[in-house]
């Protein structure tokens, strides 16, 4: 602001002043007095540099406000980032509509669109809570409801006292509370979205809703009716994704939670977890089934007359639906992305795409050319209905086949000790590296309790990378034991969705090495346990071979030498610390009691392993 000030030396003698700013600099001498009176005489002829100082005040007061948490002052501060844009919007039509289009298109629109882009929090953040925890609450609050009194409730103007709560219960309850507490404080844009994770049918949704009423955040009342926020379904396993349609036509029928819609913009958020469906049924299913339901969440949103944004959930391994963000947003369906995309960018993948400016800038625009790209171009059916049919017939045949492969190798008893003792991931869960613990609480020893994230973690570690490949070469055999290997080159160049989802299986099993996970599998586990790795290698190579077949190439990466010279250059320094981390393991494992160095040293391996991989977790 010290520089716009600077900027906006314009005399009156030389430039104009619509009545509009006239009246608003006005306002702003009034309300606020501490302006110094010098500013006042000195800058009475240069309204536009006056406009601007009144706009560093009520900024210096907005901060204060936040700071000290007393409310908000009409005038002497800002609620919203709306209200700071208007006084920009207000200097800024002044300067064009007199002869001051170089300084308007200059500083001034440069400061305008940051602040459009950050607003006054800088960022947006999202609540997130467990579907079973609303219907706990709301048990304890209402006892049993149907559907459609659960959406009664939301309409009708009483609220249920709130009391005697268990302790899930009330912390659920004071996070809603508190919300509503910091969107009153800092404005709407501080928090937008409330995420309900294991979305299984509407309900779970109207009851996230019907709790928000009572903590001030909902009102459907005629005469004042508001949303603060948005309600955003969680779709993570399988089902649920085959379920997506349903579950958002369900929502959108419901009168009561249309408004809401209504009220939001006529916007609706929907998330899809890439994790959860990867871990329960393999790439090719979860991947299949992920880009099924943008079809089907699209087709309601346009029925509903409604704008929809689709969350992404992606991790930074291919496992959890990780690769180049360019060739993700051109794949995804026709129409699924109109102008609103959204997705998560982990840790590891922060550090490597946004660590330097240079690199932050490149990946911004890699990613806003590909959202703008998709929502112009990619707005009616590339295929005609003939063709599309033929396709889903083919995938759904390779999904099947390879999904039936991916539950033999999971659901044999064996393989959770299998993976415990083959991988580093139970010393994971002693390192403190993530958000959230390895296991979900009140869980058992297998691995349904398992995290997705140390699921992928812990293969990628011993080079096995299971999440990223394993199925994906029964599925393509079967299709070309079907007759469709024509079909499949087709679908391989004409089809972004397929070639993307080929190109991230190529990349992984060019990350994937059997002969240091050998080391691991020999070392580490039960010779018991030795033929879960063989049944590993079996599809390993079925997958090469399968994928070499199609593409027509010699080798894995054939057609990408510079990124496959880049692995091998990356191995030669990861093989050294690979055998470290298996001698390591072997003696952690073997002392009674926890060594520091020892885990110091682990940590470090499972951190260059980490690095050399990169898109691990």
């Amino acid at each position: 602001m010290d520089e716009l000030r600077q900027t906006l030396s314009i005399s009156t003698k030389l430039i104009g002043v619509t009545k509009e700013l006239e009246a608003s600099l006005a306002q702003d001498l009034e309300k606020l007095p501490e302006i110094e009176a010098r500013y006042r005489r000195i800058n009475v002829e240069e309204p536009y540099r006056l406009k601007a100082t009144a706009i560093g005040h009520k900024l210096l007061l907005t901060q204060a406000r936040h700071a000290s948490g007393l409310p908000h002052f009409s005038g002497r501060d800002y609620k919203n980032t709306s209200e700071l844009l208007q006084d920009f919007e207000i200097m800024h039509a002044s300067l064009l509509a007199n002869n001051g289009e170089l300084i308007a298109n200059g500083l001034l629109n440069r400061i305008y669109r940051t602040i459009s882009a950050f607003g006054l929090t800088h960022a947006t953040m999202d609540i997130r809570e467990h579907s079973g925890v609303h219907r706990n609450l709301l048990t304890q609050i209402y006892g049993e409801l149907s559907s459609s009194q659960i959406s009664e409730e939301l309409k009708s103007q009483g609220k249920k006292e709130i009391k005697n709560l268990d302790e899930v219960g009330k912390k659920c309850f004071d996070t809603f509370v508190t919300v509503n507490e910091l969107i009153d404080r800092f404005g709407s844009e501080v928090i937008e979205s409330y995420i309900i994770s294991m979305t299984k049918s509407a309900d779970d949704v109207l009851i996230a809703a019907l709790i928000a009423k009572h903590a001030g955040l909902l009102s459907l009342d005629d005469k004042k009716a508001f949303a603060k926020i948005g309600f955003v379904p969680l779709l993570e396993t399988v089902a649920e994704l085959r379920a997506a349609g349903e579950i958002l036509d369900t929502l959108l029928s419901d009168k009561n939670y249309r408004q809401i819609v209504s009220l939001r913009g006529d916007l609706q958020e929907v998330m899809l977890g890439y994790s959860d469906s990867n871990k329960d049924a393999g790439i090719t299913t979860s991947q299949w089934e992920i880009h099924k339901a943008q079809r089907k969440l699209r087709d309601v949103a346009i029925k509903h007359g409604v704008k929809l944004r689709l969350f992404h959930g992606r991790g930074g391994s291919v496992g959890r639906g990780g690769g180049p963000t360019y060739d993700a947003l051109i794949a995804l369906p026709w129409g699924s992305i109109d102008g609103h995309i959204k997705m998560t960018e982990q840790g590891e993948v922060i550090s490597d795409k946004y660590g330097l400016p240079a690199l932050a800038k490149e990946n911004l625009e890699l990613t806003l050319a590909a959202a703008l790209e998709a929502t112009v171009l990619n707005r009616k059916p590339r295929q005609s209905v003939g063709d599309l049919n033929s396709w889903n017939e083919c995938m759904d045949l390779i999904s099947d086949s390879a999904f039936a492969t991916y539950r033999k190798l999971v659901d044999n008893p064996d393989l959770p000790a299998y993976f415990y003792q083959s991988t580093p991931v139970e010393q994971l869960g002693n390192l403190f590296l993530g958000s959230r613990p390895s296991r979900r609480p009140d869980a058992s020893a297998g691995l349904d309790s398992l995290r997705a994230i140390p699921w992928v973690f812990g293969w990628t570690q011993s080079r096995q990378i299971v999440p990223g490949w394993y199925g994906v070469g029964s599925g393509l055999k079967a299709a070309r034991e079907a007759g469709k290997t024509e079909l499949l080159q087709t679908l391989l160049k004409e089809w972004h969705f397929f070639k993307t989802f080929i190109s991230n299986v190529e990349m992984t099993l060019a990350k994937t090495d059997l002969e240091i996970a050998e080391r691991y599998v020999k070392s580490l586990v039960d010779p018991s346990l030795h033929k879960i790795f063989d049944q590993i290698k079996t599809e390993f190579e079925l997958t090469v071979k399968e994928l070499i077949l199609m593409t027509g190439e010699t080798e894995i990466l054939g057609n990408q030498p510079i990124l496959a010279r880049t692995l091998q250059v990356r191995d030669t320094y990861l093989a050294p610390i690979q055998l470290l981390q298996v001698s390591l393991l072997a003696r952690v494992r073997s002392q009674q009691q926890v060594d520091p160095v020892l885990t110091r040293a682990l940590l470090l391996t499972i951190n260059g392993v980490a690095a050399g991989l990169r898109n691990t977790g």
